[in-house]
């Protein structure tokens, strides 16, 4: 996913989250104090870890990228993941290399 349509796409989400917490408020605090009483966390530690599971459960609701990308979409996303492969300092494979009598050999 593009840099930019990541943070979009992250955007999105934390806007709906809000959005629920918001409006569950008193909801969302009851099982605050529910955790903080069956566990040995405060609700200080628990509120964050509650937020990051609610923004899972959202992106969970989101249809995956292969099923709605268009062709350009798809083309774009590989040639992102070329590019951010590019400073790993791979080694790259000689035409020699990558020949079919190299990789099947005199056998066939």
């Amino acid at each position: 996913m593009s840099e930019l349509m990541f943070e979009d796409y992250q955007q999105r989400v934390s806007e709906r989250v809000e959005s629920l917490e918001e409006q569950n408020r008193e909801d969302l605090e009851t099982v605050t104090t529910l955790l903080s009483k069956i566990t040995p966390l405060p609700s200080a530690q628990i509120k964050p870890q509650l937020h990051t599971l609610m923004e899972n459960l959202i992106e969970l609701q989101e249809p995956p990228f292969h099923a709605t990308a268009t062709p350009e979409e798809w083309g774009q996303r590989f040639s992102e993941w070329v590019e951010s492969r590019r400073g790993l300092g791979f080694p790259t494979l000689s035409d020699e290399s990558i020949s079919r009598e190299s990789i099947y050999g005199d056998n066939r």
